[in-house]
């Protein structure tokens, strides 16, 4: 079944963890930063602050970034540079802290560190041997062969306000004819995920929505409301933003995605071939039945994707 939620959301999910896993924003634009001296110590490993001794410089706050900067969405993208240092500065303070209270050679202490040396090596060979191995005419040569087999179709971008029923539909009619703001009356209104954002739906084709909300807005020219439409979710007033001809989407717009599907193929190619040489022993009876298992629906995962791929193939333009 087609829906709107489903398709608002998986576009937002998408795009943010493209954005969090490659981890490829340079420190200056991750942060909004405008300066020109904040743009040029991110050019080689300045000092921004001392604490009892102990340097703290942008190469440690590009590395706090790629760890925190997820939890971050709330903090406006100008704060987030100094929010980061002011964080590293309180962990050094309580690290040195904890040196002088004795607990650098304590059973806690040793566990943690062989757990974050493990983690930091992994992170270490991902981006100097994995990340670097994913080269800019690599991602070019498979945009090129996607884009070969896209199907021209239309695509769309509008907006929608979703309500229960027709008279609720009629009455936010009127109050657009008035002259009230479309993206206004959505915030307020609008049953669907996408008031958020005023009602913005991004760019879709016609065969990603439910049928009367597809008929609907092919007959709209830019700018054009729809009479009330029902579907399956309610009753729609949908405003026509944009319409683009059918093809492949333009390369800097997919790029990004393309990488990190190529990283997450050039991980798991790794991960196989070390483990068909390292010696694993799975001691707890539970769990191994458990992998058993997650491995098995895994396989019957990948097989069903690569079916529905095989039949229906769009790469490039979905």
């Amino acid at each position: 079944m087609k829906s709107l939620h489903k398709l608002f959301r998986a576009t937002a999910t998408a795009a943010t963890m493209a954005a969090v896993i490659a981890g490829s924003v340079a420190l200056v634009s991750t942060f909004g930063a405008s300066s020109a001296s904040a743009q040029a110590k991110t050019a080689e490993n300045k000092v921004l602050a001392i604490i009892n001794g102990h340097k703290i410089t942008t190469k440690e706050v590009k590395l706090a970034a790629d760890d925190i900067l997820p939890h971050l969405s709330n903090v406006p993208p100008k704060l987030r540079y100094p929010f980061i240092v002011e964080y590293l500065i309180e962990r050094r303070l309580l690290a040195q802290q904890a040196i002088r209270e004795g607990l650098g050679t304590n059973n806690e202490y040793k566990t943690r560190l062989v757990f974050y040396q493990a983690k930091a090596l992994r992170d270490a060979y991902f981006v100097e041997k994995l990340k670097a191995g994913i080269t800019d005419e690599m991602i070019r040569a498979v945009y090129d062969k996607e884009a070969s087999t896209v199907t021209p179709e239309e695509r769309f971008r509008a907006r929608h306000i979703l309500v229960s029923t027709e008279q609720e539909a009629k009455d936010i009619a009127a109050k657009l004819k008035k002259g009230e703001k479309f993206a206004d009356l959505a915030k307020a209104k609008s049953l669907d995920g996408s008031k958020d954002f005023g009602g913005d739906l991004g760019y879709f084709t016609a065969d990603e929505m439910v049928a009367e909300f597809a008929s609907a807005i092919k007959v709209l020219k830019k700018g054009e409301i729809s009479k009330p439409t029902k579907s399956e979710f309610g009753w729609h007033i949908i405003q026509l933003i944009d319409r683009q001809a059918g093809g492949p989407r333009p390369f800097k717009e997919v790029k990004a995605a393309i990488k990190l599907v190529l990283l997450r193929k050039a991980v798991q190619e790794k991960v196989d071939q070390l483990r068909k040489s390292a010696k694993i022993e799975m001691i707890d009876p539970g769990l191994k039945e458990m992998l058993k298992l997650a491995r098995k629906q895994r396989a019957e995962i990948e097989a069903r994707n690569a079916k529905a791929k095989a039949q229906k193939s769009k790469p490039a333009s979905n």
